[in-house]
């Protein structure tokens, strides 16, 4: 008996053990019989010498039987700009690669690639990933546009700046470097990558002609020094998508999953003493403050002039101001983390035409689209507010009150506000002075609305123009309408002005 035991148990594991090891003597070739989940990998816009993000193919094996591809590797060989990594292996080359019945591998693939001919502003290279060989020959295209760029970044002679205190009043450092006097024209001709803050030096002037394209990494930006300046020559396009001729401010990340992450990319920083600054037609998105300008108390010269410009995406703020004074005109302040728009430490302002629209949806703001104080929120230090003066503009966004005014009762704070939409619903307002927010007050209001339908085309995606049923339409003044005859797009408004940078139009979807 104990002996049928142990030869019925012998069997038994003998079976077992055949079956459990099956697997590894019964792979067939794969013979071309494999299918994948692209048959092209596009892998997005990268700057030369610049690495991509990592893109994913994966495999099919959609027979009954256990596979195995005999090889796989780049077409190119080992001269490919390409990088592989087939189930946790990297490597250009591989072989014997088992995938299971009815079961798949994932394959990742990055690149950076090296543009070595500067007189190439943008190369289109490809290659392939080759399964197995002729005749079962299978392939997988891979394609990627690189565009070559003007690489501006800190040599050995750095300096350290204290740019601004965050929202709990810790300093943000900023590494610079000066831009070299033969770098001081910005071009079209290629893009620019900026890796820390570019600064412009002491008696310099940095120009940047229109169409230009300035790329940011992460915690970059540019600064603009005591007697420096910053001229902006943007134009209008033909194409308010395309932009053509307009100036664009972004990150250094092009793939699309990054067009609108906020906060890739550092600051524009207009500091104190630094006068003249113009900028015509820029689009800066996805900073972390957009523009940062600092004034003197009694400097004669404006710290800055900015119209037909867009200001949206920022993390943090798109324009913050101390203590300066900048003419506005034709501007677009979109979305924003806090404030769009905040002015502290007084000032002299005028914004003409302008859109303030704060449709942030990208988490909780807790602040009004437009805030001003004579004060300072970090050191209760103030000065006077000479004037904030707004005409034909709109202050809107996603909550019941977009404007937040404040004194403290030491210095001066003039403001004005004539033909305005200015949202607040003052059931709702928890504001800390309602003196400031009496719209029926000819010393400071007049033609105030503050509701009614704007009519936006997609205000979420920042896309403030206005279509026909807007309750803006015809609501501004002629005579400040002649300051600005045409809307930020090259739209005449003379005859009818309408509020905000953009006069209605029917809407094209």
């Amino acid at each position: 008996m104990r002996i049928r035991i142990l030869i019925t148990l012998s069997i038994l594991f003998t079976i077992l053990w055949s079956s459990s090891c099956r697997k590894d003597f019964e792979y067939t070739a794969s013979n071309g019989h494999l299918s994948f989940s692209k048959d092209t990998v596009y892998l997005d816009t990268v700057f030369s010498n610049i690495g991509s993000s990592t893109y994913t193919l994966k495999v099919y094996n959609d027979t009954k039987d256990d596979v195995i591809i005999p090889n796989i590797a780049l077409r190119n060989g080992t001269e490919s700009f390409y990088r592989l990594n087939v189930d946790g292996v990297a490597g250009n080359s591989f072989t014997e690669i088992p995938i299971y019945a009815k079961d798949s591998l994932f394959i990742l693939i990055e690149t950076t690639i090296d543009i070595t001919d500067n007189s190439i502003n943008k190369l289109l290279y490809t290659d392939a990933i080759q399964f197995d060989n002729e005749p079962n020959l299978q392939s997988v295209e891979l394609v990627t546009l690189v565009k070559n760029a003007i690489f501006l970044f800190a040599n050995s002679n750095t300096e350290h700046i204290d740019l601004y205190n965050d929202e709990s009043g810790n300093p943000i450092q900023i590494e610079g470097f000066n831009i070299p006097d033969e770098k001081l024209n910005f071009t079209k001709d290629k893009s620019y990558v900026i890796y820390g803050y570019a600064i412009i030096p002491e008696d310099k002037e940095l120009i940047i002609d229109a169409g230009a394209r300035v790329h940011f990494h992460q915690n970059s930006g540019i600064l603009v020094k005591n007697k420096a300046t910053l001229t902006i020559n943007g134009e209008l396009s033909d194409s308010d998508e395309l932009l053509e001729r307009e100036v664009v401010f972004e990150g250094d990340r092009l793939e699309p999953e990054f067009a609108s992450i906020p906060g890739q990319w550092g600051a524009i920083w207009i500091s104190a003493g630094s006068t003249n600054n113009t900028i015509n037609h820029l689009t800066i998105k996805n900073a972390t403050v957009g523009l940062f300008v600092e004034g003197k108390e009694n400097e004669a010269e404006a710290s800055l002039n900015i119209s037909n410009s867009r200001i949206y995406n920022s993390a943090r703020y798109n324009l913050w101001s101390k203590s300066a004074e900048i003419e506005a005109n034709n501007i677009v302040l979109g979305g924003s983390g806090s404030s769009s728009l905040i002015i502290e430490n007084g000032g002299s302002y005028s914004f003409i035409h302008a859109t303030i629209a704060n449709y942030w949806n990208k988490g909780f703001r807790f602040n009004p689209s437009v805030v001003i104080s004579n004060t300072s929120s970090n050191n209760g230090f103030g000065l006077d507010l000479i004037k904030a003066d707004f005409k034909n503009c709109i202050i809107d966004g996603s909550s019941q009150n977009e404007i937040f005014l404040q004194s403290n009762n030491e210095n001066s704070l003039n403001y004005n506000f004539q033909n305005c939409f200015i949202k607040f619903n003052e059931n709702q307002s928890s504001t800390n002075d309602s003196s400031f927010y009496q719209f029926d007050n000819p010393a400071h209001y007049s033609n105030i609305q503050t509701n009614g339908n704007l009519d936006y085309y997609f205000p979420f995606e920042n896309d403030f123009r206005i279509g026909l049923d807007s309750e803006v339409i015809n609501k501004g003044d002629v005579n400040t309408a002649n300051f600005t005859p045409l809307d930020i797009i090259g739209i005449t408004r003379i005859m009818s002005p309408d509020l905000g940078a953009f006069q209605a139009k029917e809407k094209e979807f």
